[in-house]
């Protein structure tokens, strides 16, 4: 069968972690699992019993762009958040944040189109944009500034994604910096993209999203991490007033609606922010174990996360074959982590991602298999 050049994209190495994780596991170890930005929790208690209660009756397509009342809920939260007073109409429910990236991705670009982003970064960005036809074009970041791009090193392209907090990096954008990125990409004539899924995940100030420097901007979120609800696949976008009828034309065609028993769900969760806030205590106790114990056990070149939860740490002195020493970690260690060649093509072989999102005893006792490991080797 003759298959397409645009289908040939890199595999999601973390997903290829995860397999091999699993298959020591069926054969009866004990995995300590860092590599998935998967939080160890269930979806908040009042989503659960919401949709528990809504199975009783039709669970049919909605409209393509999402239950008006979970668009609303979606504006409120904004306004909550950021102080943003933001039209429901310009709300769009996606089939997770995956959705919204092909969504935002087909409306806004033409094949051929040039997408910038961060090195290192997300690496599903690259892979979708390939996959439509389109060219990634990394920006190489430094630890210095914080694995964020500096709005002098934007290059010649069509659009530009923002990640705060950063994955793998965990780092933050400031109102400022949003400001200048902004501002230096449209004076490019770019089209920007904020991801902002890790959001409601900070350890000191909150996250801005880009909402709050300009209009001109389309903003991805989702229900996966916050929330707790990676597997229920429900994400949103917001997109200025002139997209909505673009986007809504191919969500109807791409996607006829999101998951109507996900949306019950995610409308409920946004009244659970009690439960959220209790997670990421959790998180932020296991950030303070991961920023102690992995310097002890060798791994000292982070840039410390200020949200989401991960560890992006350089691991030139220990190799320059990351795929190869996650691989030995986790069948020494009995730990998954995920190879820094996930996020950057280019300088991602001497780097390593270390998530903290699994419950806190799991996260010492990894950190216990980490120095052990690392003092035997």
């Amino acid at each position: 069968m003759r298959s397409s050049l645009r289908g040939q994209v890199d595999p999601f190495i973390v997903m290829d972690v995860m397999a091999a994780a699993a298959k020591a596991e069926a054969a009866g170890r004990h995995i300590i699992h860092m590599e998935v930005g998967q939080p160890g929790t269930p979806a908040p208690e009042g989503a659960r019993r919401a949709l528990a209660a809504a199975l009783e009756q039709p669970l049919g397509y909605t409209v393509a762009l999402g239950l008006p009342a979970l668009r609303q809920g979606i504006a409120d939260l904004y306004r909550r958040w950021y102080g943003v007073d933001l039209d429901p109409a310009r709300v769009v429910v996606t089939p997770g944040s995956s959705g919204a990236f092909i969504l935002a991705f087909s409306a806004l670009f033409d094949a051929g189109d040039r997408v910038a982003m961060g090195f290192p970064g997300y690496p599903s960005y690259r892979q979708i944009l390939r996959a439509m036809s389109l060219t990634p074009v990394g920006i190489p970041t430094r630890a210095e500034d914080r694995y964020q791009p500096r709005p002098g090193d934007l290059p010649e392209a069509e659009g530009l994604i923002l990640a705060s907090p950063g994955n793998p990096s965990g780092t933050v954008l400031t109102v400022p910096e949003l400001a200048a990125l902004t501002e230096a990409a449209r004076a490019r004539g770019m089209a920007v993209i904020s991801d902002e899924i890790y959001h409601g995940l900070s350890y000191g100030d909150r996250c801005h999203s880009a909402l709050e420097v300009t209009d001109e901007v389309v903003v991805v979120n989702s229900f996966s991490k916050y929330f707790s609800m990676t597997g229920w696949r429900v994400g949103w976008m917001v997109v200025p007033p002139d997209m909505v009828r673009t986007v809504e034309r191919l969500a109807q065609n791409l996607f006829i609606c999101p998951p109507h028993a996900s949306q019950v769900a995610a409308l409920a969760a946004l009244d659970c922010i009690p439960e959220a806030e209790a997670n990421r205590a959790v998180y932020a106790e296991n950030r303070r174990l991961m920023l102690e114990g992995l310097p002890r056990a060798g791994f000292d070149r982070i840039a410390p996360p200020e949200g989401a939860f991960y560890i992006y740490a350089d691991v030139s002195h220990l190799t320059d074959n990351s795929l190869n020493f996650a691989a030995e970690i986790l069948e020494k260690a009995g730990v998954a982590v995920t190879p820094g060649l996930d996020f950057d093509p280019d300088r991602g072989a001497r780097t390593l991602r270390f998530s903290y999102a699994r419950a806190t005893a799991d996260i010492a006792e990894g950190l216990a298999r980490l120095t052990a490991f690392m003092a035997a080797r």
